[in-house]
């Protein structure tokens, strides 16, 4: 059977691209893997849409779907994660580690694949597209991962949750206990926005450009809650507190001085930029980082910088390099 889907199913199933994939992207932790995961479901729809007599709306029938490619992705017991949920912060005089496989990372995902047109419908799955949310989600189980997005986030009842996972409701309400229990150990906090209106958001933003161009260390750090992380997968180590990422930045990060930042559409909610570096040649910088600012109380509250940039920049639209 040609697997291509036809125009009339895919223009039935396309509204719902957004969504599902934020939904897939919850469940990997990958926005690579989200995306391959939405257009596996959508093939699988495509070949089964003839048994699919409108017991159920195409929405819940698309999610139950997805939830089993989703299921089928996730393999043993490795996790997505970021590098704070491994281990505690290091000293900053730390040599920097090997690099790890990026399969263990959790990725950022550009806002243009996760929220749809709805400005209301966007601003509640943001708090749940946040880079801690996403990290708390992968110490669930798949399963319960499921119920509890399902749930929680979307905010479908124990018995539609039932009829997608195809358990029964008790084991719907078993589910979502424990993985609330699982959030709650972990300190997830769902429902969190910034809490700072428009213009001190650009003001701040503003601020970390300015002072990571000019390479003004304590401006920035001034710029940042007092206990800010810093983190840049794929590397493993982790450092924490103004001292701390100054010292880095100093010590191992000092190749970063010169550093172009380029702005682009929000990841995971969060204003983002595309790093250069500067390179030997005059009027050249190379990809460094996809950088993702987490912002809490009107402070820099996360510090992320993404250096998987063969395959990140290309998703954010970046050129492979900046010229003056």
């Amino acid at each position: 059977m040609n697997a291509v889907l036809n125009d009339e199913m895919l223009a039935e199933f396309e509204p719902h691209r957004r969504e599902l994939c934020a939904y897939a992207y919850r469940m990997l932790g990958s926005s690579f893997e989200a995306e391959d995961a939405v257009q596996e479901a959508f093939t699988r729809a495509w070949k089964a849409y003839g048994s699919f007599e409108g017991r159920a709306s195409l929405r819940s029938w698309l999610y139950k779907i997805t939830t089993n490619v989703c299921l089928d992705m996730i393999k043993g017991p490795q996790r997505r994660a970021r590098p704070m949920d491994l281990a505690p912060a290091s000293d900053a005089g730390t040599p920097l580690p090997a690099p790890e496989p990026d399969y263990l990372w959790v990725e950022p995902i550009p806002d243009s694949m996760a929220f749809g047109a709805d400005p209301a419908a966007a601003a509640e799955a943001r708090d749940t597209l946040r880079l801690a949310f996403v990290a708390a989600v992968q110490h669930l189980p798949a399963k319960q991962r499921a119920v509890m997005l399902m749930r929680e986030v979307l905010r479908f009842s124990a018995a539609e949750t039932a009829e997608m996972l195809q358990i029964s409701p008790a084991s719907v309400n078993s589910a979502l206990q424990r993985a609330r229990a699982t959030m709650e150990q972990v300190n997830a906090k769902p429902a969190e926005a910034y809490a700072i209106d428009d213009e001190e958001l650009r003001k701040l933003i503003d601020g970390y450009v300015s002072a990571f161009e000019a390479y003004d260390l304590k401006t920035l750090t001034a710029l940042c809650a007092d206990d800010v992380a810093f983190q840049m997968p794929p590397f493993p180590l982790w450092v924490q507190g103004h001292d701390s990422v100054e010292a880095f930045l100093l010590g191992t990060g000092s190749a970063c001085r010169g550093s172009k930042l380029v702005p682009v559409e929000n990841a995971n909610g969060h204003p983002a930029f595309g790093h250069y570096k500067p390179s030997e040649e005059p009027g050249l910088w190379t990809p460094w980082s996809v950088t993702v600012l987490e912002i809490a109380e009107g402070k820099i509250a996360g510090l992320n910088y993404f250096l998987d940039t063969p395959k990140l920049f290309p998703l954010f639209g970046l050129p492979m390099e900046y010229r003056e």
